[in-house]
């Protein structure tokens, strides 16, 4: 699914105009973005966290050459799924859905 089907979808949902959707989609993200940027963590109840890990700098090797190469220390993402979500990609149905 491409961000443009999700603005669709959230616009047919909620009534909301496309263009609104859109906005609305964007400034999640947009939100998401800057905490990460920041080193904080983003957690979503009953969906799942991301978070900022650091990667130390290690060396590598070609695969095609056996060369050795450096690769430099960064920061990458990581998404961890919550239960409910697990439970919902793996087709269960939860009677607590409405919960929270």
């Amino acid at each position: 699914m491409r961000k443009v089907e999700i603005v669709n979808r959230i616009a047919e949902e909620t009534g909301l105009t496309k263009v609104k959707a859109e906005e609305a989609v964007d400034s999640i993200l947009e939100e998401v973005k800057e905490v990460l940027q920041q080193g904080e963590s983003v957690i979503l109840r009953r969906f799942g966290s991301f978070q900022v890990r650091e990667k130390r700098a290690r060396l590598g090797r070609n695969p095609k050459t056996g060369e050795e190469a450096g690769i430099p220390a960064r920061r990458v993402v990581r998404f961890k799924s919550g239960k409910y979500f697990k439970a919902a990609v793996d087709g269960e149905v939860s009677d607590d859905d409405d919960d929270e």
